[in-house]
């Protein structure tokens, strides 16, 4: 059974344009490998071919996925977020142990970026920081077993 999508209005942008590439260019892009494959001969011993149609069949299980995503989605509305409480949507600046200051941007998982500091309400530290307010203090289990303090120094939505 799919779990809930939680999507911020950017998020489920994304993720339109994304099926809307997938559906239109990318599949024309594989029809045009099959095809010139397919004009190589017996496609029996083709890998020309095999590879074209498993990427196929890898682009069409992504586009199932990704409109199974959209059906289940639910939008986060920023009118209703509140810069009292952290939750999905909100951008929270945080101050660890160590004096390190941060800000990340709590998303659903769909939405996750590590990199572009956009954490998974289902991750660690997400899960550490969502209900928390200003001033809150969180404790947080690291991958290497040792357990970090995260302090809500703002909260934006």
């Amino acid at each position: 059974m799919q779990k809930d999508v939680i999507l911020t209005p950017e998020g489920l942008e994304k993720l339109k344009q994304e099926i809307e590439y997938l559906s239109t260019d990318k599949r024309r892009e594989v029809a045009e490998r099959i095809k010139e494959a397919r004009e190589f001969g017996d496609i029996s011993e083709n890998s020309e071919y095999d590879d074209a149609k498993n990427e196929q069949a890898m682009l069409e299980a992504r586009i199932a996925t990704l409109e199974d995503k959209l059906r289940s989605a639910s939008v986060i509305n920023a009118s209703e977020l509140s810069p009292d409480v952290v939750r999905v949507g909100s951008q929270v600046h945080i101050k660890d142990d160590r004096g390190k200051s941060a800000t990340y941007t709590i998303v659903g998982s769909t939405e996750a970026d590590p990199s572009s500091n956009k954490l998974s309400n289902e991750s660690p530290v997400g899960k550490a920081l969502v209900g928390r307010k200003k001033g809150d203090t969180a404790k947080v289990m690291l991958p290497n077993g040792k357990t970090r303090e995260l302090t809500v120094t703002k909260i934006e939505v």
